[in-house]
């Protein structure tokens, strides 16, 4: 249990809420409905951006262009008048005469007291009044004045100047003018932005349909893929088309897949072959025992031969139950304390160890070592590395043949080769010769004590410290030639 569990399991940590395997996802909690919402608000948003932004930039255009024209016509119309001193209703209108291409609505000039002296209205008679407006207080007092707005579907702007006359305000002029045409043109401008934003988003719906059901289609295959693989479907595949992300995430998932299938058989063999392996030397001590207790009138000798193969068996069970709990140690992969092993001093305690045997077979063994041949590892596994080799090239030998032990370096390499004139292994079985509980002469294995688990344990251990093992015919001759490789170490520390 982790440390979270064990949290959640005093209560520090609220359970987990999530869904329950197998069950279906509601749709506004489903990835479908979070990327059409998303999908909608982005589309949204660009048709609130194409609704608004081009009107007020036209907007804006518009009201610069009345403010650069009404200005202009102010002053036009001001300097036409400041030709005296005073102001005259007659003068006024004499010199509007002169400007007919005045494209306002609505002209006043007022004199200096705010006196309307001419006004282009003809529907209000304001001659002799005073102006009661804002712009023109304003432009007497020396200032210029323009406002523009729209209302009432048309662009309605003003504008006032002062008439100066060597320095002093004898007046002012106010144009007025509203601009409908301006004002229809950008209602047409808006209508089509309208429609184009209505086609816009039915586009939108339909992509977002197509597109949602797309993507939660691989992400609903991959969904099913995984419920098949906890049901133990290990060779279930996944087929995505495309290169996108989820066709990267699916194919990661058939190698998973790949690997748990091939880790699925292996375990199943694993336990067939152990169950077979273990089955056996029960059955010869069940029988055995059987034996000498249904017999009534068994000599001692008999006893004493039937109570030996008992411990034989036994001595076997022992071995393959070791050798089990070491490849299950290497399988787990546990952490273990590596330091600096001169591997010459192992294969010298190998060679002490097996020696006995190998004159007992009438087998030559000899150890060719050279110094300086360190790695990192565990004193214990490499001695079971050698060992293994070693003992095996003894058991499966001829007699009078030999066992050759060679050490060296090469670079950042150390090689260790163990090469005998045994009775070799056949081509086709040296790729096989790694797998666990596989023999080449069954018979001569279980005789020899073997167990089939020995090379699998050097392959395991090897690879575990960096390390690879090959096998190959010897060449000259019958035998078989078995090559592990270490990476040096050159640190200083002590050897074991």
């Amino acid at each position: 249990m982790s440390r979270r569990e064990k949290k959640r399991h005093k209560g520090e940590l609220p359970p987990d809420r999530g869904l329950p395997a197998g069950a279906r996802v509601p749709f506004w909690h489903s990835i479908r409905s979070k990327y059409a919402l998303t999908y909608l608000v982005v589309i949204a948003a660009v048709i609130c951006l194409l609704n608004t932004y081009p009107l007020l930039m036209a907007q804006n255009m518009v009201f610069k262009s009345k403010e650069t024209a009404l200005k202009s016509q102010t002053a036009a119309v001001a300097s036409a008048l400041a030709v005296s001193e005073e102001l005259t209703a007659e003068g006024a209108e004499q010199a509007m005469l002169l400007l007919e291409d005045l494209s306002a609505t609505r002209i006043l000039v007022t004199n200096e007291a705010g006196l309307v002296l001419y006004d282009s209205s003809t529907r209000e008679d304001n001659l002799y009044r005073y102006a009661m407006l804002g712009e023109i207080v304003t432009a007497l007092r020396g200032n210029d004045v323009f406002r523009s707005e729209y209302r009432d579907r048309a662009f309605r702007s003003r504008a006032a100047v002062p008439i100066v006359y060597r320095g002093q305000t004898i007046g002012a002029v106010y144009l007025y003018e509203s601009d409908a045409e301006q004002a229809q043109l950008l209602e047409e401008i808006q209508g089509n932005l309208r429609y184009i934003s209505a086609v816009i988003c039915v586009a939108a719906v339909v992509l977002c349909v197509v597109f949602s059901r797309a993507l939660t289609r691989n992400v609903d295959n991959l969904l099913a893929a995984f419920r098949q693989v906890r049901e133990g479907e290990y060779s279930y595949r996944v087929r995505l088309r495309g290169k996108d992300e989820l066709a990267m995430l699916a194919g990661e998932f058939n190698e998973l897949t790949g690997r748990l299938q091939t880790t699925e058989e292996v375990r199943r063999r694993f336990v067939s072959d152990a169950s077979h392996e273990l089955k056996t030397p029960l059955a010869s001590i069940r029988l055995l025992t059987d034996s000498i207790l249904q017999s009534e009138n068994i000599d001692m000798d008999t006893v004493r031969e039937f109570v030996s193969d008992i411990g034989e068996e036994a001595d076997r069970l022992t071995r393959i139950s070791e050798k089990l709990l070491t490849l299950t140690r290497l399988d787990a992969r546990t952490t273990v304390e590596t330091q600096r092993v001169d591997v010459a001093h192992v294969i010298q305690r190998v060679e002490h160890m097996l020696f006995p045997l190998a004159r007992a077979v009438e087998v030559r063994l000899t150890c060719h070592l050279e110094e300086g041949c360190a790695v990192l590892a565990t004193g214990d596994d490499l001695y079971q590395v050698v060992f293994n080799l070693v003992e095996n090239a003894i058991k499966y030998n001829l007699p009078g043949g030999f066992v050759d032990v060679k050490l060296c370096k090469s670079g950042d390499t150390v090689i260790l080769q163990v090469c005998d004139s045994g009775v070799g292994i056949p081509e086709d079985e040296m790729d096989k010769i790694f797998d666990r509980f596989y023999r080449v002469d069954k018979a001569r294995s279980r005789a020899a004590g073997g167990t089939g688990l020995g090379l699998s344990i050097v392959r395991q251990t090897a690879r575990q410290h960096g390390g690879e093992v090959t096998v190959a015919r010897r060449e000259g001759g019958s035998g078989t030639v078995f090559t592990v490789t270490f990476p040096a170490f050159s640190g200083e520390g002590d050897a074991q």
